[in-house]
């Protein structure tokens, strides 16, 4: 029975190869369903029925199965030189099929009224998602998720419009910073260790000068000393919903980015907040990502973020790069909820648990 088979598949395969060289490609669709009624796990079939449909103009269907084919190849250990020349084709296809696809959906798209300039922003990202040019990113939190709150990696400014008057002041902020750099003794390392947990470098962040902060308030309490300083920056933050948790939060510091510097790849502890930042010397060059998506800071041009998504920061440019960060409630939790989370590590901490989660970048 298998030397049948083994003659069926090589008769089937020789018709297909002479069909596919014609470009006779309902002849072709027929030996390649034959091949796969034998074995539909065979990448020179399922290679062979993508070419059928490609030359139909069923490029869609036909990228299904050049990826059927190119995931069953990579189970073949050893793979024969046609294999792998029919498998690398099928690489290249399945690409070229996959740009096709999404440059007609835009295009159609297009056509029917969306511009991806100023519609939807929401929708605009579904479709990136969808073809394939973001990947999708969830909160992550490192120690206490809250869960139903929706996954946005950049806050809408309409959830924060109180942000506009922390902007208006950032000439202000700006002044009391420049008097703190003043004082380069001031900034300490952001990442410093602690005694009462172990040692982590985070990807050669701890202690390191390149990444450092002076705060104004640090894990929920005032720094009188670097406050009193700056009662500008606090009173522009007065109408802010800052994250209070007694021990915890808020944070509001003055971070400093060297250039050359980079904040690996990382996610915050607590999903129930927002992180700010209002960028107050901004060189061309400094950059932030969170999840999929990428901005440069500019001078005065603040944003609200979620830091449980992945984020990362870098300073390409040739001077540094400073910041001021505060962390608020994300609009969602409600006044009740506050009271509860708060109670929440108030018993944490009434355990013997204490040990303030920092805000991270």
């Amino acid at each position: 029975m298998s030397d049948v088979r083994l003659s069926d598949s090589e008769a089937l395969l020789a018709q297909a190869h002479a069909a596919r060289a014609r470009a006779d490609f309902a002849v072709l669709a027929g030996a390649a369903d034959a091949l796969l009624r034998l074995n539909p796990r065979e990448p020179r079939a399922l290679v062979l029925k993508a070419d059928a449909l490609a030359g139909q103009g069923d490029h869609r269907a036909a990228v299904s199965f050049y990826g059927a084919a190119l995931a069953h190849g990579r189970a073949v250990a050893s793979p024969s030189p046609d294999l792998r020349a029919e498998l690398e084709r099928a690489a290249r296809a399945q690409v070229e099929g996959a740009r096709r696809f999404e440059q007609g959906l835009r295009d159609g798209l297009e056509a029917r009224g969306f511009d991806p300039a100023s519609s939807s922003a929401r929708f605009a990202a579904s479709l990136d998602l969808m073809t394939g040019r973001r990947r999708l990113y969830a909160q992550q939190p490192k120690f206490y998720m809250f869960p139903g709150l929706p996954q946005i990696e950049f806050q809408p400014r309409e959830t924060v419009a109180w942000l506009a008057g922390v902007e208006a002041a950032a000439p202000a902020i700006r002044a009391e910073l420049d008097a703190v750099l003043a004082e380069p003794a001031l900034f300490a390392p952001y990442v410093e260790d602690r005694a009462n947990r172990p040692k982590s470098d985070q990807a050669g962040m701890l202690d390191n000068p390149a990444w450092s902060a002076v705060f104004l308030w640090k894990d929920g309490a005032e720094v009188p000393a670097v406050a009193a300083r700056c009662p500008e920056t606090m009173l522009a933050l007065a109408e802010a919903p800052l994250c209070r948790i007694p021990g915890r939060s808020p944070s509001i510091l003055f971070s400093k980015l060297l250039p050359g510097a980079k904040i690996p790849p990382h996610h915050g502890l607590i999903n129930t907040r927002l992180i700010c930042h209002l960028p107050l010397i901004a060189p061309p060059g400094s950059h932030f990502r969170v999840g999929g998506e990428t901005r440069e800071w500019k001078e005065g041009q603040a944003w609200a973020f979620d830091d449980t998504i992945e984020h990362e920061a870098w300073n390409g440019s040739g001077q540094d790069r400073t910041i001021l960060i505060f962390d608020v409630w994300k609009p969602e939790i409600t006044a009740e909820e506050q009271d509860l989370i708060r109670a929440l590590f108030a018993t944490i901490d009434a355990a013997g648990g204490a040990g303030a989660p920092r805000l991270g970048v």
